[in-house]
């Protein structure tokens, strides 16, 4: 039985992230059995004997030092690093939202600032040529659908750094040519074993439709975002070739090449 570490950085509060995330591990009931570990709110750290690490998104400045967690949380981003470059069986590593901004920042990849306003809802990304080739997005379209809610970005990518890694940039922010902010980095492969996105891979869109439709939350969307905003995100969550799309591919993609490549290792 195969081990897995789903690392919560929501700090204590309400989210959709961590419920789903578990829903899709269950999913895997046969081959993973998962422990959570609630990061911020508790301090705790997972060590290095799991095979899978899923490391949430979360609240709040990536880079802001507010507890014990913070320097631990970055230490393990260097130990699974390591431990990946020995002749041993690999650790497989998904950073979503808040941990992919520390992570782009752990390895100097690119600059992460605060956006000049909060992106929140469904958005078309658009693939690199590198992208176009990333197993974990077969089948999905060139642009296609994610879910993003994130006050801040990872920009300016440090090209130098990534070439040495052997890292590749797979997503980019959609295309806005009526302004002159830089498009954000939207999904980052850092090696055959570590993977990266910006937005919310294990969005449920059945799951968000039924939390964003509830009305105080609605009304909060709307006074803060505006009708159009809100009503654009729940076409999109209603839609099968949409959002479903991304949540059907990407993490299970991770997960079953994880199982199957920690399965062939020898005993």
């Amino acid at each position: 039985m195969l081990r897995a570490a789903l690392i919560d950085l929501y700090n204590g509060e309400t989210n959709r992230g961590i419920p789903m995330l578990k829903e899709i591990l269950s999913n895997y009931a046969n081959v993973i059995r998962f422990d959570h570990f609630d990061v911020r709110a508790k301090n705790e750290i997972p060590d290095l004997s799991y095979d899978i690490y899923l490391f949430s998104g979360g609240p709040g400045d990536p880079l802001l030092n507010d507890g014990p967690w913070f320097e631990p949380l970055y230490a393990l981003f260097e130990q699974l690093w390591q431990w990946n470059l020995k002749d041993e069986p690999k650790k497989h590593c998904f950073f979503i939202c808040h941990s992919f901004q520390m992570v782009c920042h752990h390895f100097q990849l690119g600059e992460v600032t605060k956006r000049y306003k909060m992106s929140f809802g469904t958005y078309p990304v658009h693939r690199t040529h590198a992208g176009k080739q990333e197993p974990f997005f077969e089948g999905l379209p060139d642009p296609f659908y994610i879910a993003d809610f994130r006050r801040y970005q990872v920009i300016k990518p440090n090209m130098e750094r990534i070439k040495a890694m052997g890292a590749q940039i797979l997503c980019l922010e959609k295309l806005r040519p009526h302004v002159t902010y830089e498009r954000a980095l939207m999904a980052v492969r850092l090696s055959p074993y570590m993977i990266g996105t910006q937005f919310h891979p294990e969005a449920d869109p059945n799951g968000l439709l039924s939390y964003f439709m509830e009305e105080e939350r609605k009304n909060s969307i709307e006074e803060e975002h505006g009708a159009s905003r809100y009503e654009r995100m729940i076409r999109d969550l209603a839609n099968p070739m949409k959002i479903q799309r991304t949540f059907n591919t990407i993490i299970p993609a991770f997960l079953e090449h994880a199982v199957e490549a920690l399965s062939l290792m020898p005993a």
